[in-house]
């Protein structure tokens, strides 16, 4: 849980821009890719990524624009990177402007449940980063290249010379 208003800014921008790089390695013949039958695809995991961060931070009182609904995936790898690029600034700056360190330990009702507002920004972070690994799988049986997230990536091991650590 925050406490900090300053302490939620640093991680966002963090794993804001982490989510960023992921997005930004998306290709619109890729966004189809699915796990099996019946599974969220590429394209809409993304973009539940983008509206799940409105659809929660709005139950909090939280003023910011609405990326769209979740059913209307967009068709265009870069109207979805964009998309998370307004999202994630808007959420900063809604965090930033409408509330102060104070309001992160007031309660609100979050999908039913009673959630500290620190908390709430919390599970935000902890939600994206639960499925940005999702996307991270999909893309690697895509045939894209996975930007890295907390470190190198297997291609980056190659490209620096190194052989890639043992497991």
């Amino acid at each position: 849980m925050f406490t900090t208003i300053e302490t939620f800014e640093a991680e966002w921008r963090q794993e804001s821009a982490t989510t960023q790089k992921v997005m930004d390695a998306l290709t619109d013949e890729t966004l189809a890719r699915e796990v099996a039958p019946g599974f969220r695809t590429l394209g809409r995991l993304a973009w539940h990524i983008v509206t799940q961060i409105h659809q929660t931070a709005v139950q909090t009182g939280l003023e910011l624009p609405s990326p769209g609904s979740e059913e209307n995936v967009p068709a265009s790898a870069r109207e979805l990177a964009d998309a998370y690029r307004r999202t994630s600034e808007a959420l900063l700056d809604a965090v930033r402007s409408q509330w102060t360190d104070a309001k992160l330990s007031e309660t609100n009702q979050v999908f039913g449940q009673s959630w500290p507002n620190g908390l709430t920004l919390r599970i935000i972070i902890q939600h994206e980063v639960h499925h940005r690994g999702q996307m991270t799988v999909l893309m690697r049986q895509a045939g894209l290249r996975v930007p890295d997230v907390y470190g190198p990536t297997k291609e980056m091991w190659g490209e620096m010379g190194a052989p890639e650590p043992a497991l």
